[in-house]
Formats: structure tokens, C-alpha cells, sequence
């Protein structure tokens, strides 16, 4: 039979080094002998158990105080026998450890299961708006219908005056592992799918579990300037969390109503007003009224054509980042009067003849010069 090498000699270190020095040779011992990772090395395997039992001693004071004093003798028999065991058992002995070696990713990753506190799920609604309320700003109840605490049990899912028990397939954990040559690989446990923890006696009023459709309001807040397409997050409104875990939260998808009289391109209001042929002629002014019931008044220049645009900087609605206001842009639609007095035929026909007299004098000039 083989002796077996002094156990500060395999970590490479000085009996009387502290616990910390142990664990840091350990770590250096077990990242440059893991089997994974020396794939064509056929002694990786026997370095690496060779480490992880001299790990197992080592960082146990008990056992490290035998060892200090005895020698093998003093601890055989009472640790674990990393000889006839496979890679697989040393993880499974080791996951906290081997979970801070090798991350989430290595070996047995998840060591705490599902049995810690677990963040709620998002939620996420749709909200219409009218165009007055996105943007000049408002205040609104919101009805979410959605998953919350049962109040029988406290949200645990067991029978008032009884309790979860742990899994015994899993430990607790939620997680169960199996080896697969030097590979490990980590499932959901499943007896209790990941809870790490089963409910002998249900509650009788979510059926175990824990939670009960309900009706509840979330004030919320939209800005000034909101505008179709964007959302707002109102942190912890969201499904509740597991065993103490936080809330999720709410997000609010907002959709902006058709308005009769303005339409909206980002920051910038549209909107069109008539006025008559005389007053497109020789130019008027408008009062316009606006979503907060306002006026804005608005000077059509002499001669404006119909669908031309007059654009008043700084009248449109407000930027949500804060950044100003963007415009109004009134579109100046031309009245032409489908029935005509007899009078307003004359004159109108008075006015055609002085157009096109000044037409014509204009060209005879013209062609004069």
C-alpha cells in the first residue's frame, strides 16, 4: 500500500501556517490539478483528491490538531475517504467551496438553491392617456390585477400553525447533483421543484401556494410631455417576492388617445385653422386655445397660402428629459364659400378684373421697357 505524503507537503506549506494560508495553497492546488482543466493528465485526478483530503484536514482544527501530533494516525478513519470516492463526492463535500473557486459556472454551482429570498416578477400594463393629461402632467390610479401574499398563511403556503419542511432529496438546496465522468452536472430537484422545501398540511386558501389573485390600485405619477411608446417603472409594485425577497416592480406602457383638435410629433402640437379668403388676403389674427385653457394668439401674415405652416417656438409640449418645449405649427386652411350673394359675385368679380388689370399693366410695362 502506497504511503500517504504529509498533508503540508501536498499543499506545498510550513506546519503553523494560519487558516488562511491553507485555504489560498488549497485554492492554488485545486485550480492547477481540477480534471477539467488537464484533460490528457491522468494523475490530475489523484493530485486533485490528494489536495482536497489534505484540504479536509488541514482547515479543520480538530482534525489538524490530531494530525499536528499523531501524524495519519491520528485522523484516519475520521474524515472523508477521498481515496475511494469520485470527483462527483468531492464536490458534493465541497459545493460552498468549490462554488468560490470556480463561480456560478464551475462544478456545483447554485449551492443555495431556491431556499433564499427570491425577487418578485415584473408586471407590466398598458395605460391610455389623453393628449391633455400627457402633457401637461397627471396623476392616476391604475387597476392591476395580479398575484399577492395570502393572508391566511402569511404567504407560505402551509396550513395556519404548521410550517415548510426541508426536502430530504435535496437537502434543502433545491438542486440535486450528479457526476458525469470529471463533469458535474446540477439539476432542479424533483421533489420539490426547486424549493428546496415541502408543505406537508396546504393552506386551504391558496391551496399552498401562498399567493391569491387580487384587485389592487397603484397611484402613479406621469410626467409632463409623456408620449405613446414609453414606459414608466414604479419600483416595488410588482408581483411579491419569495421568503422575503423584494417586490418586482411595475412597468406602465403608456398609449396616447386621439385628440379632435391637436396632433402630436414628438414634442411639437399640429393643428390647422380656417380663416377666410378676404382674411388670408389682408392677414388677421387668431386666438387659439390651448390644452392647459390658455389662449395663444396667432398673426396670419397678408397673403398666406392655403396648408402654409405659421410655427410658434416654445408652444408645443414639454420635453420629458426637460429640455424645453417644442412648437406649435398651425396650418392655415382657406375658406372658399360654396354660395355667393349677388352682391359678393359683383364684388368679387370687381376684385378679379382690378388682379388682372394689375396683371396686365405689369406685363405691358414689361414688354414696353
Amino acid at each position: 500500500m502506497t504511503e500517504k505524503r504529509c498533508y503540508y507537503e501536498v499543499l506545498g506549506l510550513e506546519r503553523g501556517v494560519s487558516d488562511d494560508d491553507v485555504r489560498r495553497a488549497y485554492r492554488q492546488a485545486a485550480l492547477k490539478h481540477h480534471p477539467d482543466r488537464n484533460p490528457n493528465d491522468p494523475s490530475a485526478a489523484q493530485k486533485f483528491k490528494e489536495a482536497t483530503e489534505a484540504y479536509s484536514v488541514l482547515s479543520d482544527s480538530d482534525k489538524r490538531s490530531r494530525y499536528d501530533q499523531f501524524g495519519h494516525a491520528g485522523i484516519d478513519g475520521n474524515g472523508f475517504d477521498f481515496a475511494q470516492s469520485g470527483i462527483g463526492d468531492i464536490f458534493s463535500h465541497f459545493q460552498d467551496l468549490f462554488s468560490d473557486f470556480f463561480g456560478a459556472a464551475g462544478p456545483n454551482p447554485g449551492r443555495s438553491g431556491r431556499t433564499g429570498p427570491r425577487r418578485g416578477a415584473d408586471l407590466r400594463i398598458q395605460e391610455r392617456l389623453t393628449l391633455k393629461d400627457a402633457v401637461l402632467g397627471c396623476k392616476r390610479e391604475v387597476v392591476v390585477r395580479a398575484p399577492a401574499p395570502c393572508e391566511a398563511c402569511s404567504g407560505s403556503g402551509a396550513a395556519p400553525g404548521s410550517k415548510r419542511q426541508g426536502c430530504p432529496t435535496c437537502r434543502g438546496s433545491g438542486q440535486v447533483s450528479s457526476a458525469r465522468g470529471f463533469v458535474m452536472f446540477t439539476t432542479t430537484c424533483p421533489h420539490c421543484h426547486g424549493e428546496g422545501s415541502l408543505i406537508a398540511q396546504p393552506c386551504g386558501k391558496c391551496n399552498g401556494g401562498g399567493q391569491v389573485e387580487k384587485t389592487r390600485k397603484v397611484l402613479v405619477t406621469f410626467p409632463a410631455g409623456i408620449d405613446t411608446n414609453q414606459r414608466l417603472r414604479v419600483p416595488g409594485q410588482g408581483l411579491p417576492g419569495m421568503l422575503g425577497g423584494p417586490n418586482g416592480d411595475l412597468y406602465v406602457d403608456v398609449e396616447i388617445e386621439p385628440d379632435e383638435r391637436f396632433e402630436r410629433e414628438g414634442p411639437d402640437l399640429i393643428t390647422r385653422v380656417n380663416v377666410s379668403f378676404a382674411d388670408a388676403a389682408m392677414g388677421t389674427s387668431i386666438t387659439l386655445p390651448l390644452l392647459d385653457d390658455s389662449e395663444l394668439k396667432v398673426d396670419v401674415p397678408a397673403g398666406v397660402q392655403p396648408g402654409e405652416v405659421i410655427s410658434i417656438k416654445g408652444r408645443g409640449a414639454p420635453r420629458i428629459d426637460g429640455r424645453g418645449r417644442g412648437a406649435m405649427h398651425v396650418q392655415v386652411q382657406v375658406e372658399v364659400p360654396r354660395r355667393l350673394s349677388a352682391r359678393a359675385r359683383e364684388l368679387l368679380a370687381e376684385l378679379n378684373q382690378e388682379l388682372q388689370g394689375g396683371s396686365n399693366s405689369s406685363k405691358k410695362r414689361a414688354n414696353a421697357g
